[in-house]
Parts: structure tokens; sequence; C-alpha cells
């Protein structure tokens, strides 16, 4: 138990002076075997950099820490936006113990071992336990867990890549606050980056190394919103790259291209090749002019550019620019999409084709956009009305209450429709073009609210 006790004084100790146990841990021969990435986690709330969204000046995951008031918390998001380096800096910075285990490796035995010898500090600031992959929790482990988590004696906080009201059960997530926590911003990238070559102590401050605009540039974008994937990049280029004769090491792009295997993206001399291509890219598809999309696809492929950056662009597209007047879009942009991910390049390259092609030549309408936005416009200008009772999801009657009007199961009726209402304002978002399918599903919308005005629809 004092053993477990110790291992967390030693990381989070504020009176030992933190040149000291740098300095002791190269003295051990450990320091250059922990990953760079491991050895720069922020432990300040102003060292983490990319969600400030959530931590920024008096936003709530801020005031919570600060104020602490702390409890329990899921933070989900992509690989390598920080949710592990934030449990630890929240840790550090409550003055909490900390506890790790993951949700793939725990088991019932061990979870209760963690829990039990938390009990001894509850008269202290108390522990958190940090459960990576916590969406894997099963049954039984989230039954040994939950009564530490009722009665305080751990603070949970959770991480998970998957968003949690699908893949974390119900009552890990009613006792927790859900956080999102974003990719780290090409800049948010740099600025790591920039840190750690200029850190001595934690950093590569030490090899007096040098990263070129262009190879910043680069790895800030392939790394796809990543800290770890870049820091571990960039020390794999910084100590495998000799030194000039000035004792100066150089990072290129070609450097930066040989460390992560990914080519550049060269387009023209234009900095702005990249936007200004796929932009003329989907232009092309929108405008239904295959040959024009296929040239700018090519042009792309050809430059190097992430082929799932284009797969995703083309998902987009099949719903914002063609929707329901073409339906089968948006399934042929999805499959080129997994075709892509699945068999990689340069066979990905007959997929996107494929797909451009198609969506090139469907029939276009944005009225599903338009429809989501004109409704979210409303919800945002305060029109927000309440559920009719007939609609609710109701196990039991209000004692006393009137009794709402009854819901109509529309398949009981002739045309599998009724008459009655969803929405007690008189809202049309959804207005189909005369394009392609939505030419029926005009039709057919017609019939439906000329019968919801002027009556008819029962049988």
């Amino acid at each position: 138990m004092k053993r477990r006790e110790n291992i967390q004084d030693d990381l989070f100790r504020s009176d030992e002076p933190e040149g000291e146990r740098e300095e002791s841990a190269r003295d051990e021969g450990g320091w250059d075997r922990q990953p760079l990435a491991a050895r720069m986690r922020p432990v300040t709330l102003e060292e983490v950099v990319g969600q400030d969204h959530i931590l920024g000046e008096g936003k709530l995951l801020r005031r919570i820490i600060e104020a602490d008031r702390l409890t329990n918390l899921i933070f989900y998001g992509p690989p390598g936006c920080g949710k592990t380096t934030l449990a630890e800096v929240i840790a550090h910075v409550t003055k909490r113990r900390f506890e790790r285990t993951s949700g793939v490796i725990s088991n019932v035995a061990q979870l209760r071992d963690v829990c039990e010898t938390a009990k001894l500090f509850r008269q202290g600031k108390g522990t958190v336990l940090f459960v990576d992959e916590i969406h894997r929790f099963n049954k039984s482990q989230q039954d040994v867990l939950l009564p530490y988590v009722e009665d305080g004696t751990v603070t949970l906080i959770g991480a998970t890549t998957h968003n949690p009201n699908f893949f974390i059960n119900t009552p890990l997530t009613s006792r927790s606050l859900v956080f999102e926590l974003h990719s780290l911003s090409p800049e948010a990238v740099q600025k790591l980056l920039y840190r750690a070559l200029q850190d001595e102590g934690r950093g590569l401050g030490r090899y007096h190394a040098e990263l070129d605009e262009a190879a910043a540039n680069f790895l800030s974008e392939v790394c796809e919103g990543d800290g770890r994937r870049a820091l571990t990049a960039l020390e794999v280029a910084v100590r495998s790259t000799q030194p000039s004769d000035e004792g100066v090491i150089r990072i290129t792009a070609e450097v930066m291209e040989d460390c992560v295997q990914r080519k550049m993206v060269h387009y023209d001399k234009s900095e702005d090749g990249h936007y200004d291509t796929i932009s003329a890219f989907i232009k092309s598809v929108r405008g239904s002019d295959p040959d024009a999309a296929v040239y700018w696809l090519a042009k792309m492929i050809e430059a190097g550019e992430d082929p799932r950056f284009i797969a995703r662009r083309l998902v987009i597209l099949a719903s914002e620019d063609i929707g329901n007047a073409d339906p089968r879009g948006l399934t042929v942009a999805v499959a080129a999409m997994h075709a892509v991910e699945f068999i990689g390049m340069p066979e990905g390259r007959i997929s996107l084709a494929q797909a451009t092609t198609y969506l090139a030549t469907a029939p276009k309408s944005n009225a599903a956009y338009l429809a989501v936005d004109a409704a979210l416009e409303d919800i945002r200008q305060g029109r927000v009305v309440a559920v009719p009772e007939h609609l609710k999801n109701k196990h039991v009657e209000a004692v006393g209450k009137e009794a709402a009007p009854e819901y109509k199961y529309p398949h009981d009726f002739e045309g599998h429709f009724v008459k009655q209402e969803y929405l007690p304002v008189n809202r049309e978002y959804y207005q189909p073009t005369e394009e392609g399918y939505e030419a029926t599903i005009r039709k057919r919308l017609a019939y439906f609210r000329e019968i919801r005005k002027n009556g008819g629809g029962e049988s």
C-alpha cells in the first residue's frame, strides 16, 4: 500500500526542484528511454494547448478545477488530443493522488484493490482514478467501481475515443460531466514542437536543433491533430540527424518526410495550393462537371494529398449538395471512404474516381442542408418549443394531471398516415426540389402537408 503512495508522491511532488528530478532521471539512465511526448506532458493548465473551448478563462471545466470542486469527468476525443495529459494535470493542480488503469486490462480484483487503497486517503484531498478506454468497462467492472464513485472514495476521470452517449453505460455517464476534446489545430501542434525544441530540461533543447518552417508546417498537418504523434516524429528526426559543422541539427522538410514516411503535398508555388485545389474539386463536382472534377482529383493524388481527406470531403458533399435528389450518393461516398481506408493507394484512386464521377453526374439538391440550418437558427434565436404531451416517452401518468391527447400510431391507418400534431408551430423547413428522387418526395410531402392543413387522412 505504502509503495503505491510513494510512486504517486514522486509523480507530483512540488517541493523538489524540477531540474533535479530531470538530472536524477538522466543519471539513472532512464531519461533518454522515456518518449518525448511523455517527458513534455504539461503539469499546469497554462501548458495545455488546443482545448480553449473547455479550459479557456471562464469556461466550465477551468472553473471547476480552479475552485477545487472536482467531480467525475469523462473526456472523449481523437487519439493524441490530450485526454490522459489533462487528467494528470487536474490531479496535479488539485493536489490529489493519481491512479491510472484501463478498461482493457483491469479486472475486478485490480479495481477493488485500487479503490480500497484509496480509502486510506479520503481524509486528505482524495484520489483521482483515471480509466483509459472506459467504454470497454463491462458490467462486473462497473458494479465494483460504482459504490466507490458514489461515496466519493475516488473521483473518476474516464477517457475514450468513442461518443459516451452510445458507448458508455448510463450509470457512469449519469454520474459524470462529459467533455469533448478536439484534435489539436496545426497552430497548437507547432506550439508543442517549438516548446519541445527550446526546453533543455524535459525536451530537446540540449541538442541545439532547428526546425525549418516548411518542416514544421508539414508535420503539424500530417499528424492530423495528434500531438503525441508529432512529438514522436520530432524526436526521431532530431536524434537521428547528424549535426552540422557548427553543431546545429537542422530538420528540413526532407528529413521530416523520411521520419513520418509520408511525402509533402507539392502543388505549385502558391502556398494556398492545397485549399485552392480541393475547392476547385468540390465546386466541379457540385457543378456537375465530371471531367474537371477528375482532373482536380488527379492533381491532388499526384501532389500526395491524403486520400482520406479527399474521401471525407466527398462524404460531406454527398449530403450537402446532392442529398435526397439521389440518396445513393451518400452510400457511394461512404463506400469509397471505406475502400480507400481498406485497400490504400494507389488502387484507392479508382474508388475515389468512381465516387467523384457518380456524385458529379447525380442530380443536385441542398434542401436537407438548408432545412437543418433553418431549424438550428430558430433554436439559436430562442424559438424553442416543448414536446407535445402525446409525443413524449411516457411510462407513468402523473396523478391528477389532465389526460393528454392519445398518440395515433400511423401504421394503424390507411396509407400508414394519420393527421396529428408533431410540432406546435407552423414551420416548413424541408423544401424538396424537383431534381431526381426529390421530385417524388416533393409530391408525397405536398400531399401530407395538405392533409395536415385541411383535414382528412384518418380512417
